[in-house]
């Protein structure tokens, strides 16, 4: 097998009772979910990478089969931290107040990077935001502590 220690086996089989079955697997869709459900944070890219699928009964993967793509996963270095995601929101904080144009933060995830979809944000807002302001500032350092401590799952 991989080289997953045993408490991660054990992990990984939790998620494959939840999402699927041992003997069967899970569907290929899933994989990003059960990815993400054993705290990791691959790319959309990186799931299409590793054989996930964007339909439902096109493919199962095994245990046997998720146990490399979960370790190769695990030693991805591109994923964001705290510290990242706020360099990244000070760009847009002109008066280096910790506050940020709430119109900016929905437009960057909206049009950037892997970009989610209108009611994706409203979502995330719902879950995560404070109101902004009469101006239309948000804190932001708030949002992303919010957005890391309760991960948003989303249909």
């Amino acid at each position: 097998m991989a080289d997953v220690p045993k408490r991660e086996i054990e992990n990984v089989e939790f998620v494959f009772e939840v999402m699927g079955s041992a003997g069967e697997g899970i569907d290929a869709v899933d994989l990003g979910d059960a990815l993400r459900a054993l705290n990791l944070n691959p790319t959309l890219a990186l799931i299409e990478k590793m054989g996930g699928t964007k339909k439902r009964n096109e493919k199962k993967i095994k245990m046997d089969e998720f146990l490399p793509i979960y370790s190769q996963v695990k030693k991805e270095k591109e994923q964001g931290c705290y510290e990242d995601f706020i360099e990244c929101l000070k760009l847009y904080d002109k008066e280096e107040n910790g506050t940020m144009m709430l119109a900016e933060l929905q437009h960057a995830l909206l049009a950037l990077g892997e970009s989610l979809d209108d009611e994706q944000v409203e979502t995330l807002f719902a879950d995560c935001m404070d109101p902004e302001d009469d101006e239309g500032f948000i804190p932001y350092s708030q949002f992303i502590q919010r957005l890391m401590s309760d991960p948003i799952v989303f249909d």
